[in-house]
């Protein structure tokens, strides 16, 4: 397929770039034929069932899986040069209700790895940098809407105030591109929703790229620049618009999918059945 995202930010470099991707993972082929282009200030789903490799292209896109085929390029650079400017909030971790560490200190360890507490003795530089990660820390608690929870213990917390907290963990170091693996997983519906729109106000709010992994399209349907459908080794990818569309969904999957439009204007994709056999041979554009 050969479809390329058109950036509502003009930009000298796309903060994602693939071109004619493929990965191969135990000798078998994952996807391949991926192009995809995502600029500053977007947020594109990764959409398919699972099994269908959205984890794979994100460790991809990190530099974390070789390619078969194609290149990949990340704000600029190779993947794995660029790490340390992607915040990446992998599948969802869960925290039973004993878990004892706070809020607060889950957001801290994306600055500080797994360094805990403060020396006994700090220079006039260190010092001034923790203050300065004090801040940022409180600045992106704010950000996801946390403040009033962050002191609390996580086991103490709702699925979606833990996750508002992991997204802030993967915002805290100021990253250029955010990588979300299935935040609405595990959530129910109000909270996908609630997650979604806060997923959209920090695309907007930071001019960052988002690329989030999702089984469902419906809950953020409405705030998408762009989306990319991965299925039987296939990509579909390009505006909502342009791919949610029934013809599309169907031939993409092999089994019917409806695509509805609400009363307000918003689509609705109704039917996603399991990846089709995967096929190992370059796709045309649909």
């Amino acid at each position: 397929m050969k479809v390329a995202l058109a950036a509502p930010h003009v930009a000298a470099t796309p903060a994602v770039w693939l071109d004619d991707v493929a990965v191969n993972l135990g000798g078998r082929p994952v996807f391949d034929g991926v192009r995809l282009t995502v600029g500053r200030g977007e947020l594109v789903a990764v959409l398919g069932p699972n099994g269908a490799g959205k984890s794979t292209l994100m460790k991809a896109i990190l530099g974390l899986v070789p390619l078969a085929a194609g290149s990949i390029s990340v704000l600029g650079a190779p993947p794995e040069q660029a790490r340390s400017r992607i915040g990446y909030l992998p599948q969802r971790r869960s925290f039973d209700s004993s878990t004892p560490v706070r809020g607060v200190d889950l957001v801290r360890l994306g600055l500080d790895g797994t360094r805990w507490g403060l020396p006994i003795a700090l220079s006039s530089r260190a010092r001034t940098r923790r203050r300065a990660e004090h801040e940022r820390v409180k600045e992106v608690i704010a950000l996801v809407g946390a403040s009033t929870y962050a002191h609390r213990a996580l086991g103490e917390l709702s699925g979606g105030e833990q996750q508002r907290l992991l997204i802030a963990q993967a915002l805290v170091g100021n990253p250029d591109l955010l990588i979300l693996d299935e935040p609405l997983d595990s959530l129910d519906l109000p909270n996908q929703a609630a997650v979604a729109a806060l997923v959209r106000s920090i695309c907007t709010a930071q001019d960052i790229a988002v690329l989030l992994v999702a089984h469902d399209v419906n809950p953020l349907v409405a705030y998408l620049d762009g989306v990319i459908y991965l299925a039987g080794g296939r990509a579909l990818a390009g505006s909502v618009q342009e791919v949610i569309t029934a013809s599309k969904l169907t031939r993409l999957y092999g089994a019917p999918i409806e695509v509805l439009r609400s009363g307000n204007g918003r689509l609705i994709v109704v039917g996603q059945p399991e990846a089709p056999h995967h096929h190992s041979h370059r796709h045309d554009p649909p």
